[in-house]
């Protein structure tokens, strides 16, 4: 058993103080009292909120982070389709090990920034030829792998990519990538499912990568005939040019045809969904399927801003990821989202309903349930007995920290701190960051450092 104690602690119920938690030898939760007197093993000056739950990530591109922002100078503008080649040329290059190295250097930098869990949106499958490993899930299981070695929970997701666009067959860029029909899909979903075997926090998920990405008929047989019993994550309506595109080949808009051929529900996990029309808004949010909003590397792409304020205003919910991993921070990416509403609409309370005004407690809240659900995780308790301990410390050393009432303390954390103020992360049930620094970093970064002069990109 180990035993820690918060100064601050946040709960579904406020912030409990003085929060004595112990764990068993596995980490899981065994009680959550308030008492000052207990002898501890940790005693900690912090104020700890849940584990941040990352929903979308795809960890190969973390080794291209900042690549992408020298500019052609000729008449062709710079767009996501011209970052598309450039990702392509990367996922063509890197082997099981270099993959392996980076999603470690990754995960221990997610743990380090307070997530606690990651949903991998995983599509580099085959070879460098475009032929599939022997082990189907090789790649897959070197991300399983990866969070093991660091402590970072993982929800692997295979993803089926099929097209290279509406009706049109894959690209050279897109070999690596490819399942040819549902039945090849299936195959590697079953041998992804193995590889989670090996973490007890891994966990499995089904993945379309885009509308343009399978054929959509096949996509609503796999939403009405799959597997019921895990998410379902699916790219859409990212890009103006995928709209376009799908109006020309299907007649309607993606979430407009998702709306009309798939029965959604807390299952699905529609990522981006950045450009919809107002009754796509309100429709979606009907429907209790949420959104994963990317913020840092939605702006980086330049996709747009989507439309949270009505969508919240219906019942929609949300949760956020990296992405691209331009940024890591969890409260970075709750700002840039939070920012972009009130530039557009003129208004300071986006995080806001009538049962909570509290714009910090609010936006953890709803980043929390929905990552959660991402990852197949229904738990409302924060830290329900019999679960994980997963805690973002925060060091109430730091100047603002130090002074500031309990009242205020959630959105001082999320508009006011940065990495220097994050003490460390509790990931189940174990302290894998203390003073900012992963306890196995040394090691994790020399290999990543060994990997990226064989990758030779930067």
């Amino acid at each position: 058993m180990t035993t820690y104690r918060f100064k601050y602690l946040l709960t579904e119920e406020g912030w409990k103080s003085d929060a004595l938690v112990k764990v068993d030898t596995e980490g899981k939760i065994l009680s959550l009292t308030e008492d000052q007197s207990a002898i501890v093993d940790h005693e900690l000056n912090v104020a700890a909120l849940p584990g941040f739950q990352n929903a979308h990530s795809h960890s190969f591109q973390y080794a291209m982070a900042g690549l992408a922002e020298r500019h052609s100078t000729s008449s062709t503008p710079d767009d996501f389709w011209s970052w598309r080649e450039a990702m392509y040329s990367l996922a063509l290059s890197i082997n099981p090990d270099q993959l392996e190295s980076i999603a470690r250097m990754l995960y221990s930098e997610m743990l380090r920034h307070g997530y606690t869990d990651v949903a991998e949106f995983h599509y580099v499958h085959h070879d460098k030829n475009g032929s599939a490993y022997e082990n189907l899930s090789e790649m897959g299981e070197r991300l399983v792998k990866a969070a093991a070695d660091v402590g970072l929970g993982i929800t692997l997701i295979p993803i089926f990519y099929q097209k290279g666009g509406f009706g049109k067959e894959p690209t050279e860029g897109q070999k690596r990538f490819i399942s040819s029909d549902l039945d090849a899909y299936n195959r590697l979903l079953d041998a992804s499912e193995k590889s989670t075997e090996l973490y007890q926090h891994a966990n499995l998920s089904i993945g379309i990568h885009s509308m343009r990405g399978v054929e959509p008929a096949v996509i609503k047989q796999i939403a009405e005939e799959g597997r019921k019993d895990i998410p379902f994550h699916i790219h859409i309506s990212e890009q103006l040019k995928e709209i376009e595109d799908s109006i020309a080949y299907l007649g309607k808009r993606p979430v407009e045809w998702m709306l009309d051929e798939v029965e959604m529900n807390e299952r699905f996990h529609l990522v981006h969904a950045t450009h919809l029309t107002e009754g796509e808004t309100l429709s979606l949010a009907k429907t209790d399927a949420s959104v994963v909003l990317c913020p840092s590397t939605e702006g980086n792409l330049g996709d747009g801003i989507f439309p949270l304020r009505s969508f919240q205003e219906a019942g929609g919910k949300w949760s956020i990821g990296t992405d691209s991993h331009v940024g890591l921070n969890p409260l970075e990416e709750l700002r840039i989202l939070d920012y972009g509403q009130r530039l557009i609409s003129h208004k300071r309370n986006t995080y806001y309903s009538q049962n909570e005004g509290d714009s910090g407690l609010y936006a953890y809240q709803k980043a929390l349930m929905s990552g959660r659900e991402a990852m197949n995780n229904f738990t409302t308790s924060y830290f329900a007995e019999g679960t994980y301990l997963d805690v973002a410390l925060f060091n109430l050393d730091t100047p603002l920290l130090s002074v500031t009432n309990p009242i205020n303390l959630a959105s001082t954390i999320l508009y006011s701190t940065d990495a220097s103020h994050q003490y460390g992360t509790i990931a189940k049930g174990k302290l894998q960051v203390v003073n900012g620094r992963h306890v196995k970093e040394s090691e994790i970064l020399e290999d990543f450092k060994n990997c990226m002069k064989q990758l030779a990109n930067r």
